[in-house]
Protein backbone atom coordinates (compact mmCIF):
# COMPACT_ATOMS: atom_id res chain seq x y z
CA UNK A 1 0.00 0.00 0.00
CA UNK A 2 1.45 3.34 -0.96
CA UNK A 3 0.77 6.88 0.18
CA UNK A 4 -2.46 8.26 -1.29
CA UNK A 5 -3.88 11.75 -1.65
CA UNK A 6 -6.50 10.64 0.89
CA UNK A 7 -3.69 10.04 3.41
CA UNK A 8 -2.33 13.50 2.68
CA UNK A 9 -5.78 15.03 3.21
CA UNK A 10 -6.16 13.16 6.51
CA UNK A 11 -2.74 14.33 7.61
CA UNK A 12 -3.62 17.94 6.74
CA UNK A 13 -6.83 17.61 8.75
CA UNK A 14 -4.97 16.05 11.68
CA UNK A 15 -2.56 19.00 11.77
CA UNK A 16 -5.62 21.23 12.30
CA UNK A 17 -6.94 18.81 14.97
CA UNK A 18 -10.00 18.01 12.87
CA UNK A 19 -11.83 15.32 14.88
CA UNK A 20 -13.10 13.62 11.74
CA UNK A 21 -9.60 13.29 10.29
CA UNK A 22 -8.12 12.13 13.59
CA UNK A 23 -10.93 9.60 14.02
CA UNK A 24 -10.44 8.29 10.49
CA UNK A 25 -6.68 7.92 11.04
CA UNK A 26 -7.35 5.94 14.21
CA UNK A 27 -10.01 3.79 12.53
CA UNK A 28 -7.82 3.14 9.50
CA UNK A 29 -4.58 2.23 11.31
CA UNK A 30 -5.31 1.12 14.88
CA UNK A 31 -6.28 -2.48 14.03
CA UNK A 32 -3.21 -3.16 11.91
CA UNK A 33 -0.93 -1.47 14.46
CA UNK A 34 -2.50 -3.64 17.15
CA UNK A 35 -1.90 -6.82 15.08
CA UNK A 36 1.69 -5.74 14.51
CA UNK A 37 2.26 -5.06 18.22
CA UNK A 38 0.70 -8.39 19.25
CA UNK A 39 3.00 -10.23 16.86
CA UNK A 40 6.10 -8.59 18.28
CA UNK A 41 5.10 -8.33 21.93
CA UNK A 42 3.11 -11.54 22.34
CA UNK A 43 0.73 -9.87 24.77
CA UNK A 44 -2.63 -8.31 23.94
CA UNK A 45 -2.54 -5.88 26.87
CA UNK A 46 0.91 -4.60 25.95
CA UNK A 47 -0.25 -4.31 22.33
CA UNK A 48 -3.17 -2.15 23.46
CA UNK A 49 -0.74 0.03 25.45
CA UNK A 50 1.51 0.30 22.40
CA UNK A 51 -1.32 1.44 20.13
CA UNK A 52 -2.56 3.97 22.69
CA UNK A 53 0.93 5.35 23.17
CA UNK A 54 1.54 5.44 19.41
CA UNK A 55 -1.46 7.68 18.85
CA UNK A 56 -0.63 9.75 21.93
CA UNK A 57 2.88 10.37 20.60
CA UNK A 58 1.43 11.18 17.18
CA UNK A 59 -0.82 13.84 18.72
CA UNK A 60 2.05 15.22 20.80
CA UNK A 61 4.20 15.49 17.68
CA UNK A 62 1.43 17.35 15.87
CA UNK A 63 1.08 19.69 18.86
CA UNK A 64 4.76 20.56 18.58
CA UNK A 65 4.39 21.26 14.86
CA UNK A 66 6.22 18.05 13.99
CA UNK A 67 5.07 14.64 12.88
CA UNK A 68 5.00 13.10 9.44
CA UNK A 69 5.15 15.16 6.29
CA UNK A 70 4.32 12.08 4.21
CA UNK A 71 3.88 8.34 4.69
CA UNK A 72 1.52 8.55 7.65
CA UNK A 73 1.21 4.77 7.93
CA UNK A 74 4.98 4.29 7.99
CA UNK A 75 5.31 7.05 10.58
CA UNK A 76 2.80 5.35 12.89
CA UNK A 77 4.57 2.00 12.51
CA UNK A 78 7.91 3.67 13.32
CA UNK A 79 6.42 5.19 16.50
CA UNK A 80 4.98 1.79 17.48
CA UNK A 81 8.29 0.10 16.71
CA UNK A 82 10.18 2.61 18.85
CA UNK A 83 7.77 1.96 21.73
CA UNK A 84 8.30 -1.81 21.34
CA UNK A 85 12.10 -1.41 21.24
CA UNK A 86 11.94 0.73 24.39
CA UNK A 87 9.79 -1.93 26.05
CA UNK A 88 12.28 -4.70 25.21
CA UNK A 89 15.16 -2.58 26.48
CA UNK A 90 13.37 -2.30 29.81
CA UNK A 91 12.39 -5.98 30.09
CA UNK A 92 13.28 -9.40 28.70
CA UNK A 93 11.70 -10.24 25.33
CA UNK A 94 8.57 -12.35 25.14
CA UNK A 95 7.92 -14.95 22.47
CA UNK A 96 6.57 -13.66 19.17
CA UNK A 97 2.90 -14.51 18.94
CA UNK A 98 1.59 -15.59 15.57
CA UNK A 99 -2.16 -15.87 16.06
CA UNK A 100 -3.53 -18.88 14.16
CA UNK A 101 -6.69 -16.89 13.44
CA UNK A 102 -4.66 -14.31 11.48
CA UNK A 103 -3.70 -17.00 8.98
CA UNK A 104 -6.79 -19.19 9.25
CA UNK A 105 -7.16 -22.11 6.91
CA UNK A 106 -10.24 -23.91 5.67
CA UNK A 107 -8.32 -27.14 6.17
CA UNK A 108 -9.95 -29.39 8.77
CA UNK A 109 -7.62 -32.41 8.57
CA UNK A 110 -6.00 -32.63 12.03
CA UNK A 111 -2.66 -33.83 10.66
CA UNK A 112 -2.48 -30.83 8.34
CA UNK A 113 -3.43 -28.48 11.20
CA UNK A 114 -0.78 -30.00 13.49
CA UNK A 115 1.87 -29.76 10.77
CA UNK A 116 0.93 -26.12 10.13
CA UNK A 117 1.13 -25.37 13.86
CA UNK A 118 4.57 -27.00 14.07
CA UNK A 119 5.74 -24.95 11.08
CA UNK A 120 4.40 -21.83 12.75
CA UNK A 121 6.28 -22.64 15.96
CA UNK A 122 9.50 -23.27 14.00
CA UNK A 123 9.06 -19.93 12.24
CA UNK A 124 8.38 -18.11 15.52
CA UNK A 125 11.54 -19.52 17.10
CA UNK A 126 13.63 -18.78 14.00
CA UNK A 127 12.34 -15.17 13.94
CA UNK A 128 13.49 -14.75 17.54
CA UNK A 129 17.01 -15.70 16.48
CA UNK A 130 17.50 -13.09 13.74
CA UNK A 131 18.52 -9.55 14.65
CA UNK A 132 15.80 -7.11 15.71
CA UNK A 133 16.29 -5.05 12.52
CA UNK A 134 15.99 -8.18 10.38
CA UNK A 135 12.88 -9.28 12.25
CA UNK A 136 11.38 -5.79 11.80
CA UNK A 137 11.90 -5.87 8.03
CA UNK A 138 10.47 -9.39 7.69
CA UNK A 139 7.39 -8.58 9.77
CA UNK A 140 6.69 -5.34 7.91
CA UNK A 141 7.28 -6.80 4.45
CA UNK A 142 5.70 -10.24 4.74
CA UNK A 143 3.22 -10.08 7.60
CA UNK A 144 2.08 -6.47 7.27
CA UNK A 145 2.45 -6.23 3.47
CA UNK A 146 4.54 -3.03 3.37
CA UNK A 147 6.33 -2.04 0.18
CA UNK A 148 10.10 -1.50 0.29
CA UNK A 149 9.48 2.25 0.24
CA UNK A 150 7.13 2.05 3.23
CA UNK A 151 9.59 -0.11 5.19
CA UNK A 152 12.34 2.40 4.39
CA UNK A 153 10.16 5.25 5.63
CA UNK A 154 9.21 3.34 8.79
CA UNK A 155 12.83 2.46 9.60
CA UNK A 156 14.28 5.75 8.37
CA UNK A 157 16.64 3.91 6.02
CA UNK A 158 17.18 4.02 2.29
CA UNK A 159 15.32 1.58 0.05
CA UNK A 160 18.68 0.03 -0.86
CA UNK A 161 19.51 -0.52 2.81
CA UNK A 162 16.09 -2.12 3.36
CA UNK A 163 16.59 -4.45 0.38
CA UNK A 164 20.02 -5.47 1.68
CA UNK A 165 18.65 -6.00 5.19
CA UNK A 166 15.75 -8.02 3.79
CA UNK A 167 18.15 -10.19 1.78
CA UNK A 168 20.31 -10.87 4.85
CA UNK A 169 17.21 -11.49 6.98
CA UNK A 170 15.78 -14.06 4.56
CA UNK A 171 19.14 -15.83 4.34
CA UNK A 172 19.49 -15.90 8.15
CA UNK A 173 15.91 -17.11 8.56
CA UNK A 174 16.44 -19.84 5.97
CA UNK A 175 19.61 -21.01 7.77
CA UNK A 176 17.81 -21.13 11.10
CA UNK A 177 14.87 -23.03 9.66
CA UNK A 178 17.22 -25.53 8.00
CA UNK A 179 19.10 -25.98 11.29
CA UNK A 180 15.81 -26.79 13.00
CA UNK A 181 14.97 -29.45 10.40
CA UNK A 182 18.20 -31.32 11.01
CA UNK A 183 20.13 -33.40 8.47
CA UNK A 184 18.15 -34.94 5.59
Amino acid sequence: MTETSDDQALLAGARMYDEGALGEIYTRYSTELYRYAVRLLGDVHLAEDCVAETFSRFLQALGRGRGPQAYLRAYLYRVAHNWIVDYFRRSPPAAIYLDPELAASNESDPSVLVAARMDQDRLRLALLEVTPDQRQVLVLRYLEGFSNEEVAAALEKSVGAVKALQHRALAALKRRLQDREGPP
